[in-house]
């Protein structure tokens, strides 16, 4: 009970945190926007796999990941192990910025 209840408000805090981060433009004509993964949260969460909506917002969003990685905010999601095996299963590559 105690564990779905910290995987409830761990995934709440994270959409929370999506949600409030700004938008932030990116050249390529994406408008980089972290709350476009929220279909990525089960999978960022858990060892579940990520679903194939996952996968494609997360390609749509490949040009916005430096962009996360250097937000202390959202960095410590980008660089969980478990998004790491999100981005390995939806073959993106982890970019070096």
């Amino acid at each position: 009970m105690v564990k779905v209840m910290w995987g409830s408000s761990l995934a709440l805090a994270v959409a929370l945190l999506l949600v409030t981060v700004a938008n932030i433009p990116v050249a390529e004509g994406v408008t980089c926007s972290p709350t476009e993964l929220t279909s990525c949260s089960p999978a960022f969460m858990s060892a579940s796999p990520p679903s194939a909506t996952c996968c494609a917002k997360l390609r749509e969003q490949k040009p916005c990941l430096c962009g996360y990685l250097r937000n202390p905010t959202l960095s410590q999601y980008v660089n969980s192990p478990n998004a790491k095996k999100v981005a390995s299963s939806c073959n993106v590559a982890t970019p070096k910025c």
